[in-house]
């Protein structure tokens, strides 16, 4: 266990040792990695988004039992369940909620009322200001490096931006995968940096071999970005299955997203209703077609298959830049530590001033 610190606002916040998140990727941040990630005193958050509520009640208590240090739950804000998934971390005592989408107003005073620490994500400066007026304790700002659902505008860029926009802490994601880019972050002003495909390729993640090796061998240009999975930009690992969608056209696409719509349906123990109404919560005050909401039933299907099964050629796989500059697959407890051992090292090699 490293005994190299740096105390922020994050760190005193949640009550981590050090200023550093691994992020809530479905399918990838369950109850092994979230607890390890804990352990080695950084937050982990549990994704909670491809869980039944049942499972979700179940994965916190495993948590539990793996460890007493503080972590968190990924939520989708504009869930058809919220209320009973927050009621979940409230009973269970859960130190952190972190949301993919702003919560209302409502849902942060409810959240704030029971102790729990609001950590939303962002991509704009806008949002940012919006949750940090509504009472949110800190954000996550996501610049376009990162995985997954992302942005256009760059880490370095847009970091700064939210730094000098709000007063509440901002954590830094999107292009982290070491000691380096944590202080860069901290120079920026942010309290702290989240990763998620640092912490998915660790030996503590339950991702299948054969998908992190494709990850290991994935130069920086073999990352992409593309509208094809569920209508929004999605960075992912570029592959036959990607090209493919790339290539398809719209019947193919819509017929396939309603194929994942129904299975992930019998997974997640949804009623087509629900789904309905999750569907009407997410086009409401966004620009969403009916067709990107229907294709929004691919990510977690297309994601199950490759995170859960292993199967890269059925599957696609979300990934930051970072993949391409990541060649080794340390536990979460040796990943922190050298995180901060490097921190430590590129501060005592800055020029000194007087």
């Amino acid at each position: 266990m490293s005994d190299v610190t740096l105390p922020t606002r994050l760190t005193e916040l949640v009550g981590v040792r050090h200023p550093v998140v691994q992020t809530g990727m479905g399918w990838v941040a369950g109850p092994r990695l979230v607890s390890a990630t804990a352990d080695a005193g950084a937050l982990g958050i549990l994704a909670s988004a491809t869980m039944t509520v049942d499972q979700l009640r179940s994965a916190v208590r495993e948590v539990k039992s793996r460890t007493d240090a503080p972590f968190g739950v990924n939520l989708r804000a504009d869930a058809g369940d919220a209320a009973e998934r927050v009621r979940i971390i409230i009973d269970e005592g859960v130190r952190v909620a972190s949301f993919a989408l702003a919560p209302s107003r409502e849902l942060i005073a409810r959240l704030k009322d029971a102790g729990v620490v609001v950590i939303p994500s962002i991509g704009a400066r806008r949002h940012a200001e919006k949750v940090a007026a509504w009472g949110a304790d800190a954000v996550i700002v996501q610049g376009g490096e990162g995985g997954g659902h992302t942005g256009s505008v760059a880490t370095t860029v847009l970091l700064p931006q939210v730094v000098d926009a709000v007063d509440i802490p901002v954590v830094a994601a999107g292009g982290f995968h070491d000691g380096r880019g944590l202080v860069a972050a901290l120079a920026y002003g942010a309290a702290g940096i989240a990763m998620g495909t640092r912490f998915l390729l660790t030996s503590d993640s339950t991702v299948p071999d054969a998908v992190k090796a494709r990850y290991l061998a994935a130069a920086v240009t073999d990352v992409t970005v593309t509208t094809k999975v569920d209508g929004l930009p999605h960075r992912m690992l570029r592959t036959e299955l990607v090209d493919a969608l790339e290539r398809s056209g719209r019947a193919a696409s819509l017929l396939r997203a309603v194929r994942h719509a129904a299975a992930f349906r019998r997974e997640s123990g949804m009623s087509w209703p629900q789904m309905v109404r999750d569907g009407l919560a997410m086009k409401h005050g966004k620009d969403l077609t009916w067709s990107q909401i229907l294709l929004a039933a691919n990510t977690p299907m297309l994601l199950k298959a490759s995170m859960v099964e292993g199967r890269t050629d059925l599957g696609v796989m979300a990934s930051g830049q970072v993949a391409g500059l990541i060649e080794d697959l340390p536990s979460c407890a040796e990943l922190v530590e050298r995180l901060m051992a490097e921190a430590r090292a590129a501060l005592h090699a800055l020029p000194a001033t007087d």
